[in-house]
């Protein structure tokens, strides 16, 4: 496993993210103006805690330029079944390649464990984001009332060898 790659020396670089990341992941979800509006409920009391991230496999992008470590995005990646649970990128960071290179970065620990796809359940607006990074759509999952009162679609990362 690659504990860290750098897309541009001195810029950005994925790390494991470890316990003390779990307040600043928390506030990344919730802060998200992805989920504004009638999106706002999901998020609210959403928590990435430190057994989250310590029971799998939960990467940051961090700015490596930032003395504090910025974590500009992460994802959780689930194993069995395998499943890319969490991917955030901080408002003010997108459009910058964060989310591409988390997924880049997902799809190699994937493989690395031996999967040869990832499901992702998409929350709506990022479903266009999923697909332009090679997610190809499988279906949509129902609405589940009162946490999440819209469907949602379904892709999957193949992953080939």
């Amino acid at each position: 496993m690659n504990p860290s790659i750098t897309p541009r020396p001195g810029a950005i670089a994925v790390r494991r993210a470890v316990a003390r990341d779990a307040k600043r992941l928390t506030r990344l979800v919730r802060g998200s103006r992805a989920y504004e509006g009638p999106y706002a409920a999901m998020v609210a009391g959403y928590r990435v805690g430190p057994d989250y991230i310590e029971t799998h496999r939960v990467f940051v992008a961090v700015d490596t330029g930032d003395p504090t470590g910025r974590v500009l995005g992460f994802y959780a990646l689930l194993l069995a079944p395998p499943e890319l649970d969490l991917l955030f990128v901080a408002d003010g960071a997108q459009g910058r390649g964060i989310g591409r290179l988390l997924v880049d970065h997902m799809r190699s620990e994937a493989r690395a464990a031996g999967l040869d796809r990832v499901r992702v359940v998409s929350h709506p607006p990022a479903e266009g984001f999923y697909r332009s990074v090679g997610a190809r759509p499988t279906g949509t999952v129902p609405a589940n009332p009162p946490a999440v009162a819209w469907d949602r679609p379904e892709l999957e990362f193949p992953l080939g060898r």
